[in-house]
């Protein structure tokens, strides 16, 4: 069909491959729970599962249609809960989320104009009120085990970071979406982000290419995976 009005089609080099890697990363620190921030429709969580990984996944989403189709994805798996609907940030309280028609663009913050602009199909169609959460008091940390925490959440990946506090201390690994050039307004550069999570005792173990822009004529973000630094697994650096 798409040959038909002159498009062609190709799965992304390596898009497949990135899916086993992680889980394998997950498997090799031994993570009992993955908490899914910016859950969306339940992809990221599928295709863990997809994959073998095999313990627990917990899941937040703010958007209300878009919560109940990841309730009904998560429905048919044993070790997937969704969480309330709500954002995830800093603070608790009660936010208004700008709900985009790609509805994995919707963010807490403003576009910034340039992306307006040439984002269009990225625009906000709606806003919705809905519940915030910190991480340090939504996720049952009590028996969590060791935690890996993944982050897409269109800009706002320093404040859900901040929700952990001391609770961090708990977390072995990292996802997150990092930005090459600012989407939304307010958003730190993945310069800024590195910097941070690098501070508070993470090392990157892998990067996944993120969404290409044909407007700005670059890759606008990015995916980058922590872990924590076993130091007896340093003999590669001697």
């Amino acid at each position: 069909m798409c040959r038909k009005f002159g498009f062609d089609v190709a799965r992304y080099p390596g898009a497949s491959a990135r899916w086993p890697r992680i889980v394998g990363m997950l498997q090799a620190h031994d993570v009992d729970l993955v908490v899914d921030v910016g859950a969306n429709e339940g992809q990221y969580a599928t295709a863990l599962l997809n994959n073998g990984y095999d313990r627990r996944i917990l899941s937040f989403e703010p958007v209300s249609t878009v919560h109940e189709l990841l309730g009904a994805a998560a429905a048919r798996q044993q070790n997937w809960v969704v969480a309330e609907r709500a954002a995830v940030g800093d603070a608790a309280g009660s936010v208004d989320i700008r709900v985009s028609k790609e509805t994995d663009m919707s963010s807490l913050l403003p576009m910034t104009a340039v992306a307006e602009t040439h984002l269009s199909s990225a625009r906000t169609v709606e806003t919705e009120a809905v519940p915030m959460v910190t991480l340090a008091e939504a996720v049952p940390w009590d028996g969590a085990g060791r935690v890996f925490v993944k982050s897409d959440t269109q800009g706002y990946e320093a404040q859900v970071l901040a929700g952990l506090g001391a609770r961090i201390d708990q977390v072995v690994g990292l996802q997150l979406e990092l930005s090459l050039v600012p989407v939304y307004q307010g958003q730190p550069s993945y310069l800024d982000m590195l910097r941070q999570v690098t501070a508070s005792g993470f090392a990157p173990h892998f990067l996944v290419p993120g969404y290409y822009s044909r407007h700005y004529g670059r890759m606008l973000e990015f995916d980058a995976v922590f872990f924590r630094e076993d130091p007896a697994k340093k003999e590669w650096a001697r």
